[in-house]
């Protein structure tokens, strides 16, 4: 009986400490990178010395979004 009760105990605490484990990293992971914006691309391509124009916005948006689900 012992036995059982620690392994259900065990169990339950790792499964505790593994999802507030894997919160913290997801919470740093998407600080340290975010996820690309509208207004990201918009400055990068006007640092690039190229006009956005919302039609060339919008084709490298549905770009990435198709190659994110390539990757995948």
């Amino acid at each position: 009986m012992p036995f059982a009760l620690g392994l259900i105990l065990g169990v339950l605490l790792g499964a505790i400490a593994g999802f507030f484990g894997a919160r913290a990293y997801m919470k740093k992971y998407f600080r340290d990178n975010p996820p690309v914006n509208e207004e990201m691309m918009r400055s990068m391509m006007m640092s690039m010395g190229q006009k956005p124009s919302e039609k060339k916005l919008n084709q490298m948006m549905q770009q990435m979004k198709q190659a994110q689900k390539r990757a995948k």
